[in-house]
Formats: structure tokens, sequence, C-alpha cells
């Protein structure tokens, strides 16, 4: 079978290059995917694939059905781009301006149309079934949009038993992947502590609270939350990247604004994090005579990879690329990724597909979210092929039970 797809995969290759030109000339923010669903709506209706959609959103999800009853498994892509202008001079740039596929969604669209092309014509030597997840509003945090999809039963009718899910990753080399049990994400939480004290004259320091000063001892007193309420063999940041405060240089400030984030990887530290933070913020601004007000919004959780479903994917993986292009213990990144929701609820794993061309270093090569990011050309037909892998061999693990 594995000689089928390929020589299919290289058949349809210029039409999976085409939908990933397409989709990065015409991003849309999280929440306005319309015609991004409805590109990707048509293109499944032009294989023939059953699908629905307004899942969660803008979401669509097509259903493979395959020749023979067994197992169910999902298969995911986000579709969302984000409010960056592009400056990589691309003959296919983004035609909307101040928005960019700046973080490899529209990669994953692709993948996953061309894997659905391959899958679709192979079904009826498939048992079981296959959810293809076009997801909308992964930026959209702390909400995201992988929760609306859940919600609207994307994971039942019929019931999913495991799911795949997948990101372009310039950190990695074109020709290699990444995946491994565990962690793969952090949580991703948000935070606002807003500081009140009491406006004064500048000169008559003791008629207010100073609402910046209280802050400014805020903002250093949480850093000892990670050095010494944190194991030290568990990793934890919080991040506080705007400070807002004051009217004028001659006014005691009155109230101060500290807008953050918290990433942790670990559900015993996240779930110790909101109580900590009030504790610190509530203690220090009292010392100064202020109040702090606590606003803390649980985000995407930690990314959790099944070690069943991880060890179908580095399979797909060894064969795809051969043992070399297997990469596993990798560092876990701080970033969030609201696949996470998913692997909560079914059996799942996250792959990272590396996308920086051979020979280009790591600190030359745009990062995510870069206005100058764009995915080596050739990860995407190695995503095709990995993703149609890990699905047929995800589907016979299952199958055996």
């Amino acid at each position: 079978m594995k000689p089928v797809f390929r020589e299919s995969c290289e058949k349809n290759l210029s039409e999976t290059i085409g939908h990933w030109k397409h989709l990065h000339m015409h991003p849309e923010m999280a929440t306005k995917e319309e015609t991004t669903s409805r590109y990707i709506s048509e293109a499944l209706g032009r294989m023939g694939v059953p699908h629905s959609v307004g899942v969660g959103g803008y979401g669509v999800v097509g259903l493979i059905e395959g020749g023979s009853p067994g197992p169910v498994i999902a298969l995911r892509a986000d579709m969302d781009a984000l409010g960056i202008e592009e400056k990589t001079g691309l003959p296919f740039r983004s035609v909307n301006e101040g928005v960019m596929h700046a973080c490899g969604h529209d990669a994953h669209c692709a993948i996953l149309l061309g894997a659905a092309r391959i899958l679709y014509d192979m079904r009826q030597g498939i048992k079981g079934s296959i959810k293809l997840v076009f997801q909308p509003a992964e930026e959209y945090s702390p909400i995201g949009g992988a929760p609306k999809m859940i919600e609207d039963g994307v994971l039942e009718n019929p019931t999913v038993d495991a799911m795949l899910g997948l990101h372009v990753w310039p950190i990695l080399e074109t020709g290699t992947i990444g995946v491994q049990p565990g962690p793969v994400s952090a949580a991703s939480d948000r935070l606002r502590i807003t500081v009140k004290g009491k406006s004064g004259h500048a000169s008559m320091p003791h008629t207010g609270v100073d609402a910046i000063l209280a802050a400014s001892a805020t903002v250093v007193a949480l850093q000892q939350i990670v050095a010494r309420n944190v194991n030290p063999r568990d990793t934890a940041v919080i991040t506080l990247g705007t400070v807002k405060g004051g009217t004028n240089y001659n006014i005691i400030a009155e109230e101060v604004f500290l807008d953050g984030t918290v990433r942790t990887f670990d559900d015993r530290v996240t779930s110790m994090m909101p109580t900590a933070i009030k504790r610190v913020a509530d203690n220090t601004c009292k010392a100064y005579a202020a109040e702090a007000v606590v606003d803390y919004r649980p985000g995407y959780p930690t990314t959790l990879n099944d070690p069943r479903v991880v060890s179908v994917a580095q399979k797909a993986a060894v064969e795809l690329l051969g043992a070399k292009g297997l990469l596993t213990g990798l560092p876990v990144p701080a970033g969030g990724e609201d696949f996470a929701f998913f692997s909560r609820r079914v059996p799942s794993a996250f792959a990272w597909i590396g996308c920086r061309p051979k020979g280009v270093s790591e600190a030359d090569f745009p990062a995510l979210h870069n206005g100058r990011f764009v995915p080596d050309e050739a990860a995407i037909p190695i995503g095709v092929e990995y993703t149609v892998l890990a699905a047929l061999g995800l589907l016979d693990e299952l199958g055996g039970k």
C-alpha cells in the first residue's frame, strides 16, 4: 500500500502546493476564517469527501468512511492567521494588509487536504473511519477554537478513538520529524493585576498611595513564586509584558495595570499558580497600603502525547525518513497550543514537522510569528506522507486492540 499512496502523493503534489499558496495569499484572523472555511469546503467537495461546515464557528469536518468497520481517528489542522505585516516578498504573499500566515497554519491545512485526497482514494481498503478536522481560532487565546468544536460534537458521531496533530517547526531541519510522549506544549494562562492606590501631588507623597511603587514591587515579588514555590525539577514562567499607569509626571498614580502570561508544564504547577499569584500580589500591595485585584484566566492546558499513539507516529516517521529522521527528547516549547483540549479528551500525538531548509542555520531562519517566516516547501509533502502513514498505522493499531 505504501508505494501506491506515495505515487498518489507525488501525483497530487502540485495541487497540495497550490492549496498552500492560495491559503497563504488569503489569510484570515481567528474567528474570521470565512473564506478559508469556504475554500476548504470546496476543495473537499471536489474530492468527493462528505463534510460539515460551521462546526465550532468556521470549522470544517470531513469524514472518510473505510470499506470495513473499525476504529475512528481524527486528523486536525488549524486555519487562522496572525495580525502581522508580511515581509517575505513572496509572489504569493498576503493580499490582506496586516494579516499573515506567520505560524504555518496554511501549510497545516494544505497538508491535511493533501492527505485527505490520498486517504479518500484509498478508502475501500481502510478498516475504520477518519475525521478531518479543520479548526478555526487556534490563535484565539485564552479561549481557543478547539473547545467550541468539542462543544459542537466534533469528537462524537462517530466517537473518535484517537487523534493526530502536527505543526511545521522551523527549529527542526526539513527531513526530520519530532514526536515524543508526555507534555509537548506549555499551559498558557492570562494574567491581569490591577494595583489600586490613591492619587496625590508628587511633592506630597505622604498624602497618597503610590500605585506605581506598589506595582513595581509586585512585578519583582512575583518572580519568587518560580524561584521558591515551584519544584526545581519543574518549570514555570511568569512574564508581565505590559505595565500601564499614571496620568502625568507630577501626579502620584492611582492605578497601574499589569498584564502578562503564565506558562507551566505540569498540571500540579498549573493549578497552584492562581492562588500563589493572588497571595503574593495581595500581600505585596498591602505592604505599600495599596490594593491588588487579580484577574487570572486559565487558557490552553498542556498538550499531552499518549505513549501508544506516539509509538505509532514514531514508526511512521522512521518508515518515511529513516531512523535519523525521527527526533525525540526535544525541549518542550513554552508556547501554548489548543490541540491540548483534544489531547485531554482522546489519546493523541502531536508532531513537529521540520521546515527549515537544509544548510540554513536556526539563527538565520525566521521563527514562527515573524513577518519573514515561510516554511520550506519541501516540508509539505513530508507532512502529507507522514499524516497518511500515521493515520493508517493508528487505525491498524487500534483495530488490533
